[in-house]
């Protein structure tokens, strides 16, 4: 029976949908699931309703629930982080206060100051995480979803080499991004071979064809990205794509904050992020996170979420846990310490590119 310490339950949604990928694989449902957090109501709604979905599912996986995060990872086989320090209100300054001396951010999580001090406060508690999977589950894989993945994927790299700690960091930008080009192309997302590599939330679909027929789809791409329909709920991608050639794994809104064009100045925002929500609207990441928190405080929604076991979702987490306990090769997009993989870009940094895993570990 694998332990799997899941820290950071408290992010009720993620949570869930990780544990439900987990319970919907066959190979992992004899696993011990051991949630983690450091306040108990949440603690509290998250076990109840992943022990409601074992017992009504008859799964002979175990939950288990505590406040005490080396309790979680002692003897565990995977960690997987899914924290933010600080929380709301750390959110809440990380906008707010660059917004007042003119630096709007639409997501705020990854550069600039939103994403600097999110990092500032993680990489300490990463840190220590990583010294005590040394001490208590050292041949442990740990898989992070904790951002800003950049810079807390160098800085697990660092101290993971050093503990000998072997971790990846996980996003769904490549796979969701690859459901978009499909659309764009109408082609069935299982039927394109692509390539795609780079830093995370800026990393670059270097190829795409079409498995079928061999097809180069970039040409249909672009052509189809030109068209006023296409362009109008990508145009910060589209623009970029326009002068560098390639297609980027993030949204309009999250990537017009990681490059110097897109939000200097009000008529560029008014040009090119004028999209409501995660197309480039302001605040609009830490405004829909505060529109869950406060819906999931006044009610506990858990209490109605369906226990039935649906298909995975699109998040590697599951998947990465299959291929180690089966054997069998899963190919995905993490994030890695950069061990001459891109060679542009500096030794140890985080680097997001092809990965491969089987029972042997991450390749």
């Amino acid at each position: 029976m694998p332990k799997i310490a899941m820290i950071g339950a408290g992010s009720l949604i993620f949570c869930k949908t990780l544990t439900m990928d987990i319970l919907a694989t066959e190979s992992l449902r004899n696993s011990e699931i051991c949630l983690m957090n450091r306040t108990q109501p949440k603690l509290d709604k998250i076990h109840a309703f992943l022990q409601r979905v074992v017992d009504q599912n008859n799964l002979p996986a175990r939950i288990t629930a505590t406040l005490d995060r080396r309790e979680a990872l002692r003897g565990a086989d995977y960690v997987i982080l899914m924290f933010q320090v600080g929380g709301l209100e750390g959110f809440r300054l990380d906008y707010e206060i660059p917004k007042k001396y003119g630096v709007d951010q639409c997501i705020g999580d990854s550069l600039g100051p939103g994403g600097v001090f999110r990092g500032l406060r993680s990489i300490p508690v990463l840190e220590e995480i990583v010294s005590d999977m040394a001490e208590l589950c050292p041949g442990a894989l740990l898989l992070n979803y904790v951002n800003p993945m950049g810079m807390n994927c160098y800085a697990l790299g660092q101290a993971g080499k050093s503990a000998g700690i072997q971790s990846i960091g996980l996003c769904h930008g490549v796979q969701t991004t690859l459901d978009l080009i499909g659309g764009y192309v109408d082609v069935p997302k299982t039927e394109i071979e692509y390539f795609c590599a780079g830093i995370n939330h800026m990393a670059w679909f270097l190829s795409l064809k079409d498995k079928r027929t061999g097809e180069d789809l970039y040409p249909r791409f672009k052509a189809n990205c030109e068209k006023p329909a296409y362009y109008v709920n990508e145009k910060v991608r589209c623009e970029v794509m326009r002068h560098f050639g390639y297609f980027m794994t993030e949204s309009t809104g999250h990537l017009s904050e990681y490059i110097p064009w897109f939000r200097s100045h009000q008529r560029a925002l008014e040009l090119y992020c004028d999209e409501p929500g995660f197309g480039g609207e302001s605040g609009a990441y830490y405004h829909y996170c505060a529109m869950l928190a406060g819906k999931y405080e006044a009610k506990d929604y858990l209490e109605l979420e369906s226990t039935e076991l649906k298909p995975r979702s699109v998040e590697y987490c599951s998947y990465i846990l299959e291929a180690k306990e089966t054997g069998r090769p899963f190919r995905l997009n993490g994030n890695v310490r950069n061990d001459g993989y891109i060679s542009n870009l500096p030794d140890g940094c985080c680097v997001e590119v092809p990965v491969f895993v089987d029972g042997n570990g991450l390749h």
